[in-house]
């Protein structure tokens, strides 16, 4: 058998001049430049269908949410006897009850607090025209009379604007209702049959994987459930912390101001920040600057006390993730959905990181178990609740993934 020559022809020989005259350094960041314009494309693709598809992509997310937020409640139900349907109606009607009483107790305040943040907000004014006359700017009042006219001439050319800006709001509103019925819908289905759905959904993919990637959306989750239950404890401890301080200082709207503190709570970091600088703003407007600076100080202590304490306790055990990735997390959030995608951007991560990291490891114990407590220093780190009896049973699911390439999975 006669060895075949290789080609040395001129294009070959040129090939191999080319590529010695390329340093290795090159060619190899040639190599990842063109495999990461592939994956920021395919993001960018993703992210653009996100926002077309956006009307009904944003409600399925905030339906998972809630989902993980009442799914314990309606096994629960289901564990001391009551039937799975009814179960979910017990939960749904209670719930809506309490959102319900919840937002007209805090309305009424807002509206019996308005009078008194009026009352406020003018005398506060009339103070600053007192110190621009008598102090050291020594305005004139036909020069604030100047300054008022224009103002009010200003909203007057922009009439227009404001009447388009309201009919925009009233648009708005109708497609917040649409997306309202629309959640509501998605819950029913998911609380009332979640795994049969999700296992539906998984008969895309092959045989030979089938198995591990249900277990790891299993694991993502009970991530989620972890995420959503802590995310309410320390948001109502930072509203209760926060609004007993307004009250205590009397500050107008003290109610309403915690509720949007408790909000504000589910968008990590820059929800804190907007909810801290109202409450500051309207202190400060209404009671003077002593009194702002006070209030800035619960918020600062309330909120040290959500990051040693609360987020270690409870948060950390559910997910944590880094600074960094939160803010980038939150900001494309915003970019591709809004408020809703900044709400939405950091327990779907979460969610994400944790099937993922399941689906690529070799050992499904090991991710358990680093998921479950290990010392973990990634950008990344999540522990999953452990899954209600009966519905998602990691014990039932790891023993499966084992046995992938061993006897035929009598579930599949």
């Amino acid at each position: 058998m006669t060895d075949q020559k290789v080609d040395s022809g001129p294009a070959t020989a040129l090939w191999q001049a080319d590529a010695e005259a390329v340093h290795p350094l090159v060619r190899k960041a040639a190599a990842w430049s063109w495999r990461l314009l592939i994956i920021f494309a395919a993001l960018l693709a993703v992210g653009m269908l996100v926002q077309k598809f956006a009307t009904v992509v944003i409600p399925l997310a905030i339906a998972l949410l809630a989902a993980a937020l009442l799914a314990p409640l309606v096994d629960w139900l289901q564990r001391v006897g009551i039937p799975r349907s009814l179960g979910v109606f017990v939960a749904l009607v209670g719930s809506i009850g309490l959102l319900a009483g919840i937002l007209t107790f805090v309305v009424e305040q807002f509206v019996d607090g308005v009078p008194a943040l009026s009352n406020e907000v003018t005398n506060s004014v009339h103070k600053v025209q007192d110190w621009l006359i008598n102090g050291p700017p020594h305005l004139s009042d036909q020069q604030i009379r100047s300054a008022g006219d224009t103002i009010v001439r200003t909203v007057q050319d922009n009439r227009e604007s404001l009447t388009n800006g309201a009919l925009t709001t009233a648009t708005t509103i109708g497609h917040i209702l649409t997306g309202a019925f629309l959640i509501l819908f998605i819950l029913i289905f998911f609380l009332y049959g979640g795994d049969q759905i999700w296992h539906f959904v998984t008969r895309i993919v092959p045989t030979a994987h089938r198995e591990k990637v249900r277990t790891a959306g299993e694991l993502g989750f009970g991530t989620l459930v972890g995420f959503v239950r802590a995310t309410v404890v320390v948001a109502a401890v930072d509203a209760i912390g926060i609004g007993a301080g307004l009250a205590i200082l009397h500050v107008p709207l003290a109610l309403p101001l915690a509720s949007l503190v408790f909000i504000s709570a589910f968008i990590p970091i820059i929800g804190a920040f907007f909810a801290g600088f109202v409450a500051v703003f309207i202190a400060l407007v209404t009671k003077g600057p002593v009194t702002a600076l006070i209030v800035l100080g619960i918020i600062v202590a309330v909120m040290q006390l959500e990051g040693h304490v609360l987020q270690p306790l409870l948060l950390g055990r559910a997910v944590s993730i880094h600074p960094l990735a939160v803010v980038l997390a939150i900001t494309a959030g915003l970019v591709v959905g809004g408020i809703a995608g900044a709400l939405l951007a950091v327990p779907l991560i979460a969610v994400g990181n944790t099937a993922i990291r399941y689906l690529l490891a070799d050992s499904p114990e090991e991710v358990y178990g680093e998921l479950a407590g290990g010392e973990d220093r990634r950008l990344f780190s999540a522990e999953p609740d452990k899954p209600e009896p009966g519905r998602f049973d990691i014990t039932r699911t790891l023993r499966k993934a084992e046995a992938e390439s061993g006897d035929a999975d009598p579930h599949s």
